[in-house]
């Protein structure tokens, strides 16, 4: 990561995206297996665990994610896997802990977030998930702060907008939870100038309402290590 930038730890992450009214999957901290298994059995099953280092900006990459686990006995070993794969994988990572979380509905998956644009100052991004982001670029942006009228625009402008508003006999997803998202990450962006990169990946869009699955955010420090 460049000089002067830092990676905000997931949980620490969450925090702020719920004080802007971001829906996260209900979750807790474990530092180990066996409280990972008390947390999770409060959730209720399935759940997933998530690696929280602040050396792993990639978790899936490095191994630190594991899903469906349906008991405690599996949420027991999956916290030891996870360490495991990730201490092989990013040789030297410190490993705080686990994310426990409530695993989510399946449902289409978007991406959303923030970033700072150099001559512009905060922006907006919004698209499609999956290949969709990757390979074929399907994604718009505008300059923060967004109007609800400029959220629906740039969710109507993606060519993937069929698959949301319900194309084939499919049910239309929930266009006004999405407008309410990326309106909420545009005062997050613009209220906290700290903010360099924020990525929301996956969101998951319901006919009614949305999850985001994973918050990834970096932000500036000043050269006493404090956020700008």
């Amino acid at each position: 990561m460049p000089s002067g930038e830092r990676y905000v730890l997931e949980p620490h992450a969450v925090q702020l995206l719920e004080e802007y009214g971001i829906p996260y999957p209900a979750h807790g901290f474990a530092r180990d297996a066996e409280s990972a298994a008390r947390v999770a059995q409060e959730l209720g099953f399935p759940v997933v665990l998530k690696v929280v280092s602040p050396d792993v900006l990639h978790k899936t990459d490095a191994g630190g994610v594991l899903a469906g686990l349906e008991d405690t006995a599996s949420v027991r070993q999956g916290f030891s896997a996870v360490a495991d794969r990730v201490s092989s994988l990013v040789p030297g990572a410190r490993i705080e802990g686990l994310l426990v979380c409530k695993q989510a509905p399946e449902g289409l998956e978007v991406i959303a977030g923030g970033l700072e644009d150099q001559t512009f100052g905060p922006a907006v991004m919004f698209g499609l998930g999956g290949i969709f982001a990757e390979v074929i670029k399907d994604v718009s942006f505008r300059i923060a702060p967004l109007e609800p009228k400029d959220a629906e625009e740039m969710i109507r402008e993606i060519q993937g907008y069929p698959l949301l508003s319900g194309s084939r006999g499919q049910d239309p997803l929930d266009i006004q939870a999405l407008i309410e998202l990326l309106l909420s990450v545009s005062r997050l962006v613009t209220e906290h100038l700290e903010i360099r990169e924020l990525d929301l990946n996956p969101v998951r869009v319901y006919e009614d309402g949305l999850l985001a699955l994973d918050a990834r955010m970096v932000v500036n420090i000043n050269t006493r290590g404090e956020q700008s």
